[in-house]
């Protein structure tokens, strides 16, 4: 392994941001500095030439000689991805790498050295308490020396698929399964299930588990949301879904597509498009109907957790179906919304606020309302749409309640991602496929994070397992959605 020192990682304006949350743990604690700290699993050794240009591909910003020397107390917490995964900086940089003739980098990975003094020394608890502040444990780990990083490029063979025995133990060991998984099944699933494996005469493994708990969620069927209601003896002509459908039924004249893809397409105009003819590879212009596309979901239980990924991968999935309208469409335009409880900002306490409380996993309105608007436009600036537009309210109120008076409020917050954008006029239906047509899956490496996601939103906040509940919160990568967006633009 290669080590190569980096340029600063942190703005001075993050910095002093982040310094504000050491005092609580110590107030002598002292943020030496940050620097990127960079890594290479090599095939052979690099010549002097491969070595010129390796550094100079990592060489961006003010460099690592350049820094002032550390004191002999400092403290090291090289933040790095989980060994075991491949960070997006990861796969970009290496294919950059191998584009530059360097075939011996079989991979770059990339860490962070957070540098830290404490007179008296750290403790373990304190060392702890730091690790939590600049590491998000679901997809980083700290090291405490950069000899440690080696096990960056470890190769290990996936976990096998494990069996829940149904046969021998009923329902009950469904029941356990249910709740170390974190697959919010309702009695009546669980009693389907476990008739159905039965009359199979085998146990179901994990991986069929995971995929019925999440196509048949809240969050992807709407069960209750498409459910049939009766109120005081007497039946409902609309479901809740179909209050809203009927909107469109009563006046959807220029509606072309609206509840039967990913997103709704409205007719546009007749305009002028510059591309290039896919035969001659030469650009002109075509005039042709350009209708417009549009699209408003929610991401409100990731954000309740983390706000940052819970918004940015708000706006990544609200993108994802844009593009995948029909035979594809461009995504433009983007908006975000917040929704939450009072924020009790400190030292700004207003007379209508009293704090509650919270369960632990889930961060405060201030926290979201901080981290969330710049996880959202970070998302949609680094995929290159803007994000133009959107809005931000906080609300709480005292009401009665059966056993006493409550307090109503979006505690679970609403996170609305949306926008829109164009799609022409041969593309809006997706068509006929013939059995056996190929189907291709465009994206980056799979982690075990954000699986499991539509059964967790699925639950009331806070019902599940801590660790659960945050492995529930994808993490972005813009960079690869554009990428897959590139494809479905040519």
């Amino acid at each position: 392994m290669l080590t190569l020192r980096g340029a600063p990682a942190l703005s001075a304006f993050r910095l002093d941001k982040l310094a504000q949350k050491f005092p609580s743990i110590h107030p002598d604690i002292t943020l030496l500095r940050t620097e990127y700290v960079h890594f290479a699993e090599l095939a052979s050794d690099l010549g002097e030439r491969e070595l010129d240009i390796l550094g100079s591909l990592l060489t961006y910003g003010p460099t690592g000689a350049d820094l002032e020397p550390l004191p002999d107390d400092a403290e090291l917490l090289l933040v790095v991805p989980r060994p075991g995964t491949i960070s997006p900086w990861s796969s970009k940089a290496t294919d950059i790498a191998h584009n530059c003739g360097l075939r011996a980098v079989e991979r770059l990975e990339r860490g962070i050295a957070w540098y830290f003094r404490l007179p008296s020394g750290f403790s373990g608890e304190q060392r702890a308490e730091l690790e939590s502040q600049v590491h998000d444990r679901m997809t980083e780990a700290v090291l405490g020396e950069l000899e440690e990083a080696q096990q960056l490029f470890s190769h290990a063979s996936p976990a096998p698929m494990t069996s829940v025995n149904v046969i021998e133990g009923g329902r009950e060991a469904l029941v356990e399964a249910d709740g170390k998984l974190g697959l919010a099944l309702a009695p009546d699933e669980i009693d389907y299930l476990v008739d159905s494996f039965r009359e199979l005469g085998r146990n179901p493994n994990d991986v069929e588990l995971m995929m019925f708990a999440q196509a048949n969620s809240e969050h992807c069927r709407h069960k209750i949301f498409n459910a049939s209601w009766s109120i005081d003896g007497q039946e409902q002509e609309h479901s809740l879904f179909g209050m809203i459908r009927n909107t469109h039924e009563k006046g959807g004249e220029d509606v072309l597509s609206a509840y039967s893809d990913n997103a709704a397409v409205v007719k546009g105009q007749l305009a002028g498009r510059f591309y290039p003819d896919p035969e001659s590879c030469q650009y002109g212009f075509s005039t042709e109907d350009i209708h417009l596309l549009m699209k408003v979901e929610t991401h409100n239980h990731p954000t309740a957790i983390a706000p940052f990924p819970g918004a940015g991968t708000g706006s990544g999935g609200e993108i994802r179906d844009e593009g995948a309208v029909g035979r594809g469409s461009k995504p433009k335009v983007g908006l975000t919304g917040f929704s939450v409880s009072n924020l009790n900002i400190p030292g700004y306490p207003q007379p209508w606020e009293a704090d509650y409380g919270k369960p632990d996993r889930i961060v405060s309105a201030l926290d979201i309302m901080l981290e969330g608007p710049i996880g959202g436009a970070a998302f949609n600036n680094e995929f290159g749409r803007p994000n133009l537009c959107g809005y931000f309210r906080s609300f709480e109120l005292e009401a009665p309640g059966a056993d006493g008076p409550e307090i109503r409020g979006y505690h679970k917050p609403i996170m609305i991602a949306g926008g829109y954008g164009n799609i022409r006029a041969e593309h809006v239906e997706k068509g006929d496929y013939r059995p056996g047509a190929k189907l291709i899956a465009l994206g980056g490496p799979a982690m075990l994070i954000g699986l499991g996601g539509g059964a967790a939103s699925s639950m009331a906040s806070g019902q599940s397992a801590e660790d659960l509940d945050f492995a529930s919160v994808q993490r972005q990568n813009p960079e690869i959605e554009r990428r897959c967006q590139e494809v479905i633009d040519r």
